[in-house]
């Protein structure tokens, strides 16, 4: 309940907020270099939150629920994440427009647009060196070889503003640059690993005999296995596969090329809309729509269909130790989350380290919507795409079944989970959302099985077969980080205003109570002041 001295608590909190914010505005105008825009508004957004929080009412949540924007599902959030009031909208929506959406001219756009940090993308194989043996039912034994490194170019293309500047379309067009001096070996290093294609072909058509038959003999023909050597840079980029140009006369549109990451260098992976935070600084860059859908079709539920969060390279500012976040991975065809770890430092910048928990790909009753078809999940730590990689047998998890069921890392030998090396991270300054660190790590996978009607599968066990790994990393540049040190020290003084303030009024609003109650104690008379017994 606010009472009548509660309100002159905040009264007093009002006013000196409005002459604090002055003197910082007017130090903005008058020096910029000691207070920029950016700090100002984040004194703003404090402020907001430090109010609606001791405004609330006793005995409520501070766990509320919001709706998430591409649907109408209500989704728990973590505490104060959701509680801001409109400041941006009032009096301080030219410093919110200005510095915390995403429109030409602005800082957080031009960093959006083209990421000044370098990023690079390096690629472990899995060597085979018993394949002979793997065929007669034994385990199979992998070398890892790598890294191959690749410098990533990854500029947003086509942009076009959309519904008065609340949204924002756009493609992520990426570019791979090999980098020898970065690299293991060139990229025509020859790696044996499991023969992709035909390992597809074989599972499309096991129930279909006679079509069997015929792709059985056609590959003893040619010599075709269950294991195949190529370069490093045809299993990356592609090259022409003798069976899969065979299957065009069953299928003319098949495309008889085949890599890992065929057609996605120099290319992109669909159009994005994305919320450009005009309407709340916590939309921004939350991706709105995908190839042109709110929501995705592999999935068996809706829940697993849903596009949430941003594309993990920009979150909102003010981010707290509690909150959830959400990031859709077109490379996972899902939406995934990442939770607090513990505290870090880059370039002496202060962040909060996130990562992905072992519940988002675990075996699970949530996540049953992610097993397909219905009913059929390989185990925790790992997840079956076939339905979005065009039937293929690909299956994704963590570098090394990091985080999976022991029976995947017992199968392979040569497996060696390890947390520093494999585990997915997001190293993220809390006060301004910038990613000062990031590290996106994934294992390629492949399904394999005896298959009776095609001798080439022998006595092979039923495996998740690794193929490769990969680690996209970034790191915030020197110039960038050197600029965020000084957004951070102005921000670390501001950010407490507002609680020194709170802390002022309510200790005023004792002293002014005291005062009162003091001055209610009646004075006593002469006559009482006399003694009871008189001598």
């Amino acid at each position: 309940m606010i009472t009548a001295a509660h309100t002159d608590i905040m009264a007093i909190i009002a006013r000196t907020t409005a002459i604090i914010q002055s003197l910082i505005q007017y130090n903005a105008v008058k020096s910029p270099a000691r207070f920029s825009n950016a700090t100002v508004l984040l004194f703003l957004i404090v402020i907001s939150e430090a109010s609606v929080i001791d405004r609330r009412e006793p005995g409520t949540s501070n766990v509320i629920a919001y709706k998430h924007p591409n649907t109408n599902t209500h989704v728990c959030s973590s505490p104060r994440a959701f509680q801001m009031t409109s400041y941006c909208g009032t009096n301080t929506s030219q410093i919110c427009n200005q510095e915390i959406v995403l429109r030409n001219g602005t800082h957080a756009f031009d960093v959006w647009e083209n990421p000044p940090p370098p990023v690079y993308m390096q690629f472990y194989f899995f060597n085979v060196t018993n394949p002979a043996e793997v065929l007669k039912g034994e385990r199979p034994a992998v070398l890892e070889v790598g890294p191959y490194t690749y410098r990533e170019f990854r500029p947003m293309e086509r942009v076009n503003f959309l519904e008065n500047g609340t949204k924002v379309s756009a493609v992520n067009t990426k570019t791979y640059v090999f980098q020898s001096d970065m690299s293991k070996g060139p990229e025509s290093d020859l790696i044996r690993t499991v023969n992709i294609p035909a390992m597809t072909v074989m599972e499309k058509f096991k129930d279909t005999s006679v079509i069997a038959n015929l792709i059985s003999s056609y590959m003893k023909s040619v010599n075709e296995g269950l294991f195949t050597t190529h370069t490093v840079g045809e299993l990356l980029w592609g090259y022409e596969d003798g069976l899969l140009k065979a299957m065009k006369v069953v299928d003319p549109t098949l495309d008889d090329v085949f890599g890992l990451f065929y057609k996605q260098n120099a290319t992109d992976d669909g159009e994005y809309v994305f919320l450009t935070g005009q309407q709340s600084y916590k939309d921004f860059a939350v991706i709105d729509q995908w190839k042109g859908q709110s929501s995705l079709k592999w999935w068996t539920t809706d829940e697993c269909n849903m596009i949430n969060g941003t594309n993990g390279a920009s979150f909102h500012p003010i981010i707290t130790k509690n909150e959830t976040l959400y990031m859709f991975s077109s490379d996972l065809c899902r939406s995934i989350y990442a939770i607090y770890e513990e505290e870090s430092s880059v370039m002496g910048v202060p962040g909060y380290r996130f990562s992905p928990p072992s519940k988002v790909f675990a075996n699970t009753t949530e996540n049953a919507g992610f097993c397909t078809p219905p009913g059929n999940c390989l185990g925790s730590g790992v997840l079956q795409v076939s339905a979005c990689k065009q039937d293929a047998p690909i299956v994704m998890s963590s570098p090394h079944f990091y985080q999976a069921d022991e029976k995947f890392v017992k199968d392979i030998f040569g497996m060696k989970p390890n947390k520093e090396q494999h585990e997915t991270i997001i190293d993220i300054n809390p006060l301004t959302g910038i990613v000062l660190q990031a590290a996106k790590r994934l294992q390629v996978n492949v399904f394999v099985e005896k298959i009776p009607v095609f001798s080439q599968t022998g006595d092979i066990r039923t495996l998740v077969f690794p193929v490769l790994y990969l680690n996209e990393s970034v790191v915030i540049d020197e110039v960038s980080a050197k600029q965020l040190q000084v957004i951070v020290a102005e921000g670390n003084i501001v950010v407490n205003i507002p609680f020194m303030l709170i802390g002022l009024g309510i200790l005023l609003g004792v002293i002014f109570m005291v005062a009162q109650c003091r001055q209610r104690i009646p004075e006593s008379s002469s006559a009482e002041r006399q003694p009871l017994l008189k001598s």
